[in-house]
This record gives structure tokens, C-alpha cells and sequence, in this order.
């Protein structure tokens, strides 16, 4: 595993993200960090991956790997393509590999982070 170095401060806050972007009942806020890009994601009641982005990205389910994931607020479930399934609640973390389809599950907006190396 390679070691990196941090040189100096970086600071950003997704009071003004670098990138905003509105899609299906979802808004995407992205911030560069370095090497990492966060997005803070936010999903409303209702909202479904299979329902909401086949058309715009051109796959079935999500094909996105996200290494580090981190749920803020409310309850979301990941299944995969193959059918196993996962729930999120506040404060879990976790990783989900590409082929999968995701869910607001209950009344509550959903509040993530999602890390991102930059490659």
C-alpha cells in the first residue's frame, strides 16, 4: 500500500461544493480534497436507482464502486445484481462493489457520504 504525504492544509466545506449536481429526487455534491473527492448524496422518500437513473447513465443497475460510504441520515439498502442485500442506517459505513441497485427505505431523506480516490 503506498503511503502518502499531506503537505499542506486544504479547506473546503459543502456549504459552496466544487460541482452540484440535481438529478431524480436526488442532489449530488461533490469536493475535491487532494487525491479524494467526496460526495455528499442526498436522496429523497421514494427514490430508487433502477426507478431514476437507467435512462441518464445507460446501465441497469449502478455500476460505481464506492470504497468508503457512510451514512449520515435516514435508511437506504444496496442489493446486488446477484441478490444479496445490505441496509444502511445512521453512522454505518461500508463498501459496495459496482452491479448493485439502491433504495430510500421508510419516510426519511437519505444523507451519505461517499469517498472517492482520485485516479
Amino acid at each position: 500500500m503506498e503511503k502518502h504525504s499531506i503537505k499542506k492544509f486544504i479547506t473546503k466545506s459543502f456549504n459552496e461544493p466544487d460541482e452540484k449536481t440535481g438529478l431524480p429526487g436526488a442532489i449530488l455534491e461533490s469536493v475535491q480534497l487532494g487525491e479524494l473527492t467526496i460526495h455528499r448524496m442526498t436522496f429523497e422518500p421514494g427514490w430508487r436507482w433502477t426507478a431514476s437513473l437507467p435512462e441518464i447513465l445507460g446501465t441497469e443497475t449502478c455500476e460505481f464502486e464506492h470504497p468508503a460510504w457512510i451514512l449520515l441520515s435516514g435508511r437506504f439498502v444496496v442489493k446486488m445484481n446477484d441478490g444479496r442485500t445490505q441496509e444502511y442506517g445512521p453512522g454505518d459505513l461500508g463498501m459496495i462493489p459496482p452491479g448493485h441497485d439502491a433504495w430510500v427505505k421508510g419516510d426519511a431523506p437519505v444523507v451519505a457520504l461517499d469517498i472517492q480516490i482520485n485516479r
